[in-house]
């Protein structure tokens, strides 16, 4: 992730602070100082990155706290509140619901990605179960039509244009009621963008709106461009009601950062995040889980949706039960790799665990050395694959499986040390000796409460947010 600096420096002022033998004003000044910097760097604006420091100041008053108070977790506590707090506009954007149709327009800039971001959006919404379809009302940019024909052909998304007629009013209006007469119920329209803000992109913006009356009108931003974010969403917004951004090319500019706090400084609701030019590189913006995850703390909730997404619920449920990570779930887990999206973003949701088996930009090499992984996997016996490391591995075995796989000996220990490592991490999920987890169990949840850590449990949003984490779980098999 593009931020990943910025929340590696902030955990480790936090970290650093934890070390302090005493913590008095001295060692929360050096630590404000610390994450200040950092969200400089990241071209955070000034005037934001003061205010995040002088409310931190405001509410961790150290004279005041009570004798035994932990002020590490205080100063903690306070520290990813105004992190949230910065990127938290404070208001819901509009959600479609299935069944009634939806229409959605995309406005933004030439070259923000915006075109490749309506095929992500309707393809991030097939998957739950909608039936989107795509309107390329673009008449301005030469190929417009054709990018998104090819985007929405590989998503296996329906979509409306013309080669022939120029008036991008006419094209929305027909796009539109051909999809709602075929029971779409999710209908996106792409718009024409412009190299920089004029007046005819805005009249042309709101002419389609007037004629489709879309339900949101989302602004696709490029996340590049870092405080110059805040004229531009502010500009959008005056102009054409908008109720959600999207913030696109997030996997390597340093100016992410800034392009989050300004558009979030304009009370726009962040929706998305775009971290790739592939279709499954997008994900949903949530400002507590992406705070959490950004220093390094985890998102159960968010990993969850992942693994059920490419599990179902009645498979997986199960397997997450029985108290063992075998090489066979890890086997499996790693069949379903493509369709959870990075592996680095998938480890970065689990508490403590750091995304460094893919390391950042060498995600095909990571790819790469998955297939090699399961290769040797492949070579070994139903007994092997069922049982834990190193109850059953000795040297011959691992001659034998180097052997019937190709590969050499020290990639077979790389593997058998890799299971390990994350069935180490994954002792730590709420996932072991629960029997049948369920919302009218409250044995199970009183389990599950006790085996998290507090912090955990805070991130999850104490007893409310588990018990609806286990809704989640147990309504997925329906909702598929």
């Amino acid at each position: 992730m593009v931020l990943a600096q910025l929340g590696g420096s902030i955990a480790r002022a936090l970290a650093r602070m934890k070390d302090a033998t005493v913590v008095d004003d001295k060692v929360l000044a050096d630590c404000l100082n610390e994450i200040s910097r950092a969200l400089l760097q990241a071209d955070v604006r000034f005037e934001t990155v003061r205010d995040v420091k002088a409310n931190i100041k405001s509410i961790v008053s150290l004279d005041a706290l009570a004798a035994g108070t932990d002020k590490r977790r205080v100063i903690q506590k306070a520290v990813v509140g105004e992190l949230c707090r910065m990127l938290d506009p404070g208001k819901p954007a509009f959600t479609p619901g299935k069944g009634k149709p939806s229409v959605v327009m995309f406005v933004g800039l030439q070259g923000s990605g915006k075109t490749t971001t309506c095929t992500k959006y309707a393809d991030y919404y097939r998957r739950k179960g909608f039936s989107p379809a795509l309107v390329c009302a673009d008449t301005f940019r030469a190929g417009a039509f054709d990018q998104l024909k090819q985007n929405a052909s590989k998503a296996k998304i329906p979509f409306h244009g013309s080669y022939i007629v120029s008036d991008p009013v006419k094209i929305a209006v027909e796009g539109v009621d051909r999809f709602r007469n075929e029971k779409c119920d999710l209908i996106i329209v792409d718009t024409s963008g412009r190299h920089k803000q004029e007046a005819a992109l805005f009249e042309e913006m709101r002419q389609i709106s007037e004629a489709t009356k879309p339900d949101l009108v989302i602004f696709v931003m490029d996340g590049s461009i870092g405080q110059a974010a805040f004229d531009q969403a502010q500009a959008f917004k005056q102009s054409a009601s908008v109720g959600a951004v999207i913030v696109t090319k997030m996997d390597g500019h340093a100016k992410g950062g800034g392009a989050l706090s300004a558009v979030a400084a304009t009370r726009s609701p962040i929706i998305f995040i775009g971290t790739g030019e592939h279709i499954p590189d997008f994900e949903a913006f949530d400002v507590k889980p992406f705070v959490s995850r950004l220093l390094g703390m985890g998102d159960l909730s968010g990993l969850m949706d992942k693994i059920q997404n490419v599990m179902p619920a009645d498979e997986l449920l199960p397997k997450l039960t029985e108290g063992a990570f075998t090489l066979r779930l890890l086997y499996e887990m790693f069949q379903n790799l493509q369709n959870m999206g990075s592996l680095g973003q998938l480890f970065s949701m689990i508490p403590g665990l750091p995304a460094q088996f893919i390391e950042k930009g060498k995600e095909k090499e990571g790819q790469a050395k998955i297939k090699r992984y399961m290769t040797i996997m492949d070579s070994m016996t139903e007994k092997e694959l069922d049982n834990t490391y190193p109850k059953l591995m000795n040297e011959s075995r691992m001659k034998r499986i180097a052997r019937g796989s190709g590969r050499p000996v020290n990639e077979v220990v790389d593997v058998l040390e890799e299971h390990k490592r994350i069935a180490k991490m994954w002792s730590k999920l709420p996932f072991q000796n629960i029997k049948r987890p369920s919302t009218n169990n409250r044995d199970s949840l009183k389990q599950l409460v006790n085996a998290l850590p507090p912090n955990m449990l805070n991130q999850l949003g104490e007893l409310n947010g588990l018990q609806n984490m286990m809704k989640q779980i147990g309504s997925k098999k329906k909702m598929s």
